[in-house]
């Protein structure tokens, strides 16, 4: 099973820490994002991701050389950001005869249980499984209207008006029909530029596990006090 990773935004938000750093090797708790992704990944029988990288490509090479939680890590450096639906479009080859496979955002730190999930994709037989969870600021995010057969039936990237909270977690399961909706031009964008076209062809699984996108500094720091690791499930709710 297969995972793309993606990794490759300047973090300019967290700026000094990403100055010498990547984003997704910035330590919770002492250990490295990417590390807790791949143990996660590991858990889940992920075999082999690939980790798009951008800002400090040469750390993240460093670190696939030598970390050691057994997954196998491909590294596709963007000397010009593809955006996270152009890394997808412009690796497809990685993707290429698997059933179905892992969409995972780097700098998400969340506990989920990504085999479950995975069942969940298989049950509903669709083309994406989205991962969602409520947010308190819906213009922030990408949200999903969702029936009651948790079918997406509307998305929109940063609404300035929304009757949902539900959000795009930074998680998803697809299979190889995403490949046949991605946009050609580039850079382009999971959120703007893929899932509304997707509408009517997305489950909906929600995630009631520990989930922080680590983009600010503050939630960085919330990071920090909050992770319960992975070996624990926080029902508390996401802090987007």
């Amino acid at each position: 099973m297969k995972a793309f990773l993606l990794a490759a935004g300047n973090g300019t938000r967290l700026r000094p820490l990403t100055d010498d750093v990547p984003k997704c090797l910035l330590p919770i708790q002492g250990v490295p994002l990417l590390e807790i992704w791949l143990n996660n990944c590991k858990a889940a029988g992920i075999t082999d991701v690939l980790v798009n990288t951008h800002s400090h490509s040469g750390v993240v090479r460093q670190f696939a050389a030598e970390q050691k939680t057994g997954v196998l890590m491909r590294i596709a450096e963007e000397p010009h950001l593809l955006g996270s639906a152009g890394t997808l479009a412009e690796n497809s080859d990685f993707g290429a005869g698997e059933d179905a496979f892992y969409v995972l955002y780097a700098d998400v730190l969340t506990n989920v249980d990504l085999r479950r999930m995975f069942d969940f994709h298989q049950q509903r037989r669709l083309p994406i499984t989205l991962g969602i969870c409520q947010v308190s600021d819906p213009s922030r995010c990408g949200i999903a209207a969702v029936d009651e057969n948790a079918i997406v039936r509307d998305f929109v990237e940063k609404p300035m008006q929304s009757a949902s909270n539900w959000a795009f977690s930074g998680v998803m399961v697809a299979g190889p029909e995403l490949f046949d909706c991605l946009p050609d031009h580039r850079p382009a964008d999971i959120g703007f530029d893929l899932l509304p076209k997707m509408i009517g062809r997305m489950a909906a699984y929600r995630i009631s596990e520990y989930l922080l996108d680590i983009g600010t500094i503050s939630n960085y720091q919330h990071a920090q006090q909050s992770w319960p690791g992975l070996s624990q499930v926080r029902r508390t709710g996401p802090h987007l």
